[in-house]
């Protein structure tokens, strides 16, 4: 799930990334190109319901790739992203626009 809230001058956009977490990871982190693919700058923590969350500030009027990565090793995307694009890897990467 992706949530937007837009500051008032539109510069900057607040996204929660939310990943309801169906394996039952213990742990997750989210990577993306807005901090370097990073597998500890952005972890997300664990809510009552099982569910990993994180908001981050991000520039507005951009794209970003993203993906979830849980237990340090399984990158997964986000269903609901506002599209996907291949990685260097032949893979997908969630695209977010804000």
């Amino acid at each position: 799930m992706l949530k937007k809230n837009y500051t008032s001058t539109g510069q900057k956009c607040r996204v929660t990334f939310k990943y309801p977490n169906p394996e039952q990871a213990d742990s997750a982190v989210l990577a993306g190109d807005f901090n370097d693919w990073s597998l500890s700058a952005t972890p997300m923590k664990q809510l009552k319901d099982g569910s990993f969350s994180v908001t981050v500030s991000l520039p507005a009027h951009c794209s970003y790739q993203f993906r979830y990565v849980l237990d340090g090793n399984i990158w997964l995307n986000e269903p609901e992203a506002d599209g996907y694009v291949t990685n260097e890897f032949g893979e997908d990467n969630s695209v977010i626009r804000v």
